[in-house]
């Protein structure tokens, strides 16, 4: 099933519920996932930006079991491609020259605009909104992403989710879409 490689950018790692599903969902070999150390410093320090009550190790911990939990995820020797890159956001430059150096085929991120396709076309890699790219998966393996979600969810404990919750917390947190295209699905997640 791992026909896909794709680079999960920072906006896709934090928030939590994100990042859960898709690291589930690469374990389970739906696809590559791919990051690097940089991307791991860019959600770590938005985290703490916004919630800075949290303990940096806690979150350094997540990172390094995320590092071992998913196998050749990190992409490693693509900062020399960095200055040949032309970005509208120019620190995005790290995000393309790891996807073309990782192989991907594709970036995950809140952030379209920062990757115009006039920008990716000559690599062919694509972008797309992590919303939209799950929807994909569903489509493409409702059972393995069924049983992902039910992973995910089994794991919340502090508090616990319903599934009603959990559609909620998916919607509240960017994907809307997938929390309905998941609605047929409740008994399995």
């Amino acid at each position: 099933m791992r026909d896909r490689t794709v680079l999960l950018d920072s906006n896709v790692l934090y928030p939590a519920p994100i990042r859960d599903i898709f690291l589930q969902l690469a374990v389970m070999d739906l696809f590559r996932a791919k990051w690097t150390a940089e991307i791991h410093r860019e959600w770590i320090a938005a985290l703490l930006r916004n919630e800075p009550r949290r303990d940096r190790a806690i979150l350094e911990r997540t990172r390094d079991l995320m590092d071992r939990s998913v196998r050749d995820c990190l992409v490693t020797g693509y900062e020399a491609l960095i200055p040949q890159i032309a970005l509208p956001d120019p620190d995005d430059r790290h995000v393309l020259a790891a996807a073309i150096f990782g192989r991907c085929d594709m970036i995950i991120t809140q952030n379209l605009r920062h990757f115009p396709d006039s920008a990716l076309a000559p690599y062919a890699i694509e972008v797309r909104r992590p919303d939209v790219f799950l929807c994909n998966q569903l489509e493409l393996a409702p059972g393995v992403f069924c049983e992902a979600i039910r992973k995910v969810r089994a794991r919340l404990k502090n508090p616990p989710f319903s599934v009603d919750d959990y559609l909620t917390n998916l919607k509240r947190v960017g994907l809307a879409v997938t929390a309905s295209e998941l609605e047929p699905f409740v008994d399995l997640i």
